[in-house]
């Protein structure tokens, strides 16, 4: 019988209400919070893949994740005049029922109606954490008197405030992956219709697609950078600035796309960046999801380390009697699975921005090159064996 009755989790977008679900199917007690005002909605396709589908068909919401599938049938690669160089389709790198293509907004919403007896509190965060060894006592800054819990989880992302008050500063657990990234809604001039546009040039990509989940469309926006700077710090203003000294003038849509920018509700601007831990725990604190394992958005593999390090930090508590064993199992189980999807995000880089003309032809050679390579490209890539990289159950 598990000594855990009383958790508390520190972000409520994916990792946090998928822990919620386990939890409450446990009759574990949790308490998320939250810095947005409200639950999240729209946001860009993420993936679910390998073991994360088995996950999500033990939650009881497979079917409902497919049904909420973006509706992306592939794409193609273009030129500074949009005329097609190479196509792709939405099974290149994983077979279909091992990989689910899903905005990130409806994912959110499905779990978070999987955990209907978890207590929410929006616009709030941990203010201070004191761990008694027995119990840890949060405040959050409200003038309210400490609450005790048996746990607390930092499922907070890339730059976990729980992190920084267990572990100290972000700067000694970050890998710049010599990269930074933009998403957004813009509308859809193209008039793409379930389907997606990548123009290249060295170090650079700029990306247009469509879902019918959705209205407009997504751009997306990537540089290469040879040193990394403060730009992901920065306010929204000046990182738009930023994106137009880099891809100003680029071609294709992207003049257009850093027009559109300025009237996006839901930019989104960060560093490519891993965090890399000696250890997630630390007493009564642990780390879940990117806040403990980023592997970076060019992985494709961030909701899957979170949905799978859920089930087997919940797994791992009901196992247990006493927290820390619980906690040292998770992280055993986990550490394998979370350095292989962390190692696929340099060919995940390579493959979107190529760094010369050359790497950007024999990308799009590849990708016309017929169907054995596809074959090989589907069943047998790095992206495929890490997304299976860990077994559910315990030996």
């Amino acid at each position: 019988m598990t000594a855990v009755k009383n958790v508390l989790i520190s972000g409520a977008s994916i990792a946090g209400p998928a822990l919620a679900h386990w939890l409450g199917r446990r009759g574990i007690r949790a308490v998320l919070v939250e810095k947005a005002p409200s639950r999240r909605t729209g946001g860009y396709a993420i993936d679910l893949r390998g073991a994360a589908v088995d996950v999500a068909e033990r939650m009881g919401v497979l079917e409902r994740v497919r049904a909420m599938k973006t509706g992306i049938e592939g794409g193609a690669m273009v030129d500074a005049d949009g005329r097609v160089l190479a196509g792709f389709g939405a099974d290149l790198v994983a077979a279909e029922d091992r990989s689910i293509e899903i905005l990130r907004g409806d994912l959110v919403q499905l779990l978070h109606e999987a955990a209907p007896d978890a207590e929410y509190r929006y616009g709030t965060s941990i203010a201070a954490i004191d761990d008694r060894g027995d119990h840890v006592l949060a405040s959050f800054g409200t003038g309210a008197p400490a609450e005790r819990f048996d746990l607390v989880v930092g499922a907070d992302g890339l730059h976990s405030n729980t992190r920084a008050l267990a572990f100290g500063p972000e700067r000694p657990y970050r890998r710049f992956l010599q990269s930074y990234v933009s998403i957004a809604s813009v509308p859809n001039r193209l008039g793409l219709d379930g389907e997606a546009r990548l123009f290249n040039t060295p170090g650079r990509v700029a990306a247009l697609y469509n879902t019918p989940r959705a209205e407009g469309a997504k751009a997306l926006l990537l540089h290469r950078a040879a040193a990394e700077s403060d730009v992901d710090q920065r306010s929204p203003e000046e990182q738009r600035e930023h994106l137009r000294e880099v891809f100003t003038g680029m071609g294709w849509e992207t003049d257009r796309i850093l027009a559109d920018l300025d009237g996006a509700s839901d930019f989104y601007f960060d560093s490519v960046t891993q965090i890399s831990m000696g250890a997630w725990s630390k007493g009564r604190i642990t780390l879940l999801g990117d806040a403990g394992y980023c592997p970076s958005p060019m992985s494709g593999q961030g909701s899957s380390l979170a949905i799978v390090g859920a089930y087997v930090l919940a797994a791992e508590l009901a196992l247990q009697s006493d927290v820390r064993p619980a906690l040292a199992a998770y992280e055993r189980r986990m550490r394998p699975y979370a350095a292989a999807n962390q190692a696929i995000a340099a060919p995940g880089l390579d493959f979107i921005a190529p760094k010369s003309a050359f790497a950007i032809k024999a990308r799009n050679a590849l990708l016309k090159s017929g169907p054995i390579l596809r074959f090989l490209s589907r069943f047998d890539s790095k992206l495929a064996k890490a997304a299976e990289a860990i077994n559910l159950d315990r030996r």
